[in-house]
């Protein structure tokens, strides 16, 4: 509130001939009572629910100017439902500017009373984390409504693109953005040379992806005036190895890559793996950009810096920690994954509301986030949550592994004939059984686990493997610490921690389960 957003959306509208809509002056008009009251009379939450409902409504219609009331975009749902249709601005001011603009305003019920002050530092610092996933920030401290005016249309005339920013911040003050949303593709030039991500670029994908998605990528390079160079490597987990990668420098050097460039990994989970490892080893590490087109890959893989290629003794033995300079998810690159790839994402996406968000897990057991984006957004939120406190695997983050001592053992013993996604659907079942067993969990929580994982068209029994020697390869699971087999177990739904005084027994029951 007091940013200015309402006066300088008008002055918008009317310099682009568009309707301008104020949401809270449409609530009072459709409610005939006025913001004050509502809260008053009937709370925040009926508010709240008010803002949302006309939000919705306002997302179907085009050629609007809205300006939001400083809450509406609070709610994540919030912030994806309008960042899926429209360019959103976030407008910002000083504690000082805002209180001086607002000094005879008696009408914000969230300012009532003394110390309003302290409720603005309040406010802000509760919004912080939600007004940062707006991308286009513009401080209107000191400035006439005119000359934010200006900067926004000269935004709105350069092609800017609406899409949802989940900043990752670490510990040594660095960080990237995760930008999500339809379309991006096509804007991932923009997108980097806003980070400052310049050069030639060498686009790493598979014989898969590259047919479907490569050209508009490296159309889009042409057209922003960037060399492009476009590598593609055979599809599948068989070939992420030393050998694959030792290829990759060579094409490096054919495309005369030098630290100036970036890599670019246009693919799944594997191709995000190799290209970043090679980014992280050549010519001691280049710039680093991930465009997952796998589901999996953009809740999971893409995010959080791990790279790295298989041994014939496990995966993932030989690897490196590289940070992306920025991760771009457009949704509509899903459209030509096969139905049984998404699926094996959705594992995932199940994994992490069960680490942290209760409320998604509840969501796939019913009817569902409310959109694509939404549910991408949601277990992103969970990773990163999860990366920002552990960038390097010291504690909480090998929490990420639920399911997956027992996954990667699967994958193992079927040489990779079940896809990674489908083993840790099985992988989450058996933590949750073995949980149970222990006594660590409510009794029904393995029959809740199975019924998510069932609903969503994954696998729930395992056949024709000898359960023995599932146990015997996590032997040489890289998670293994002193010795011991580490494995993460729910104690509830959005809470697990981490034993390694499971025994072999144990283990072998919880698998034996599967069968």
């Amino acid at each position: 509130m007091g940013v200015g957003k309402s006066a300088v959306a008008r002055a918008i509208a009317a310099r682009l001939n568009r309707a301008f809509i104020d949401m809270d002056e449409t609530i009072e008009r459709q409610t005939g009572m006025r913001i004050t009251d509502i809260f008053a009379q009937h709370g925040e939450e009926m508010f709240r629910t008010l803002e949302k409902e006309l939000l919705r409504e306002l997302s179907f219609q085009r050629d609007l100017v809205i300006a939001t009331g400083g809450g509406a975009l609070v709610p994540a749902e919030n912030r994806v439902m309008a960042t899926r249709t429209s360019l959103v601005i976030c407008l910002n001011a000083g504690v000082d500017a805002i209180l001086d603009r607002l000094a005879q305003d008696e009408s914000r019920p969230l300012l009532a009373g003394n110390n309003r002050r302290d409720k603005i530092k309040t406010l802000m610092a509760q919004r912080a984390a939600a007004y940062a996933e707006i991308p286009y920030q513009i401080d209107t401290t000191g400035r006439t409504v005119e000359e934010v005016a200006d900067e926004i249309i000269a935004l709105v005339a350069s092609g800017a693109w609406g899409y949802l920013r989940l900043p990752v911040h670490l510990p040594d003050g660095g960080g990237y953005d995760i930008a999500l949303g339809a379309g991006l593709l096509a804007q991932a030039p923009r997108l980097m040379a806003e980070r400052g991500v310049s050069g030639d670029v060498v686009v790493v994908s598979d014989a898969n992806v590259a047919p479907h998605w490569s050209y508009p990528l490296l159309d889009a390079f042409a057209q922003a005036g960037v060399r492009a160079k476009l590598v593609t490597l055979p599809a599948g987990e068989a070939y992420k190895n030393l050998d694959t990668v030792r290829g990759l420098y060579d094409r490096f050097l054919e495309a005369e890559l030098d630290r100036t460039g970036a890599v670019i990994a246009l693919g799944g989970g594997v191709i995000g793996d190799m290209a970043g490892f090679a980014a992280a080893t050549y010519l001691r590490g280049v710039r680093f950009v991930q465009i997952p087109t796998t589901l999996l890959a953009m809740v999971d893989a893409s995010v959080g810096g791990k790279t790295g290629v298989d041994l014939p003794q496990g995966k993932n033995l030989v690897g490196a920690f590289k940070q992306p300079e920025l991760v771009i998810i457009d949704p509509d690159v899903l459209a030509t994954l096969p139905p049984e790839a998404f699926r094996n994402g959705l594992a995932e996406v199940i994994k992490h509301g069960i680490l942290a968000d209760p409320d998604l897990f509840e969501q796939l057991a019913s009817s569902g986030p409310s959109s694509l984006e939404s549910l991408i957004a949601r277990a992103l939120r969970v990773k990163i949550g999860v990366v920002q406190r552990d960038p390097f695997e010291q504690g909480e983050r090998a929490h990420l592994n639920l399911g997956h001592t027992f996954a990667h053992a699967i994958e193992r013993v079927s040489d990779y004939a079940i896809p990674h996604g489908q083993a840790v659907a099985l992988g989450l079942i058996a933590a949750a059984r073995l949980a149970a067993n222990r006594g660590l969990c409510p009794t029904d929580l393995p029959e809740r686990v199975e019924a998510v994982v069932a609903r969503l068209g994954l696998p729930t029994t395992l056949s024709g493997y000898d359960p023995a020697a599932i146990v015997a390869a996590m032997s040489t699971d890289k998670k293994r610490k002193g010795g011991k087999v580490r494995f993460v177990l729910p104690r509830a739904i959005g809470d697990v921690g981490i034993y390694d005084d499971v025994r072999e027994e144990e283990v072998l029951a919880a698998v034996e389960t599967l069968l």
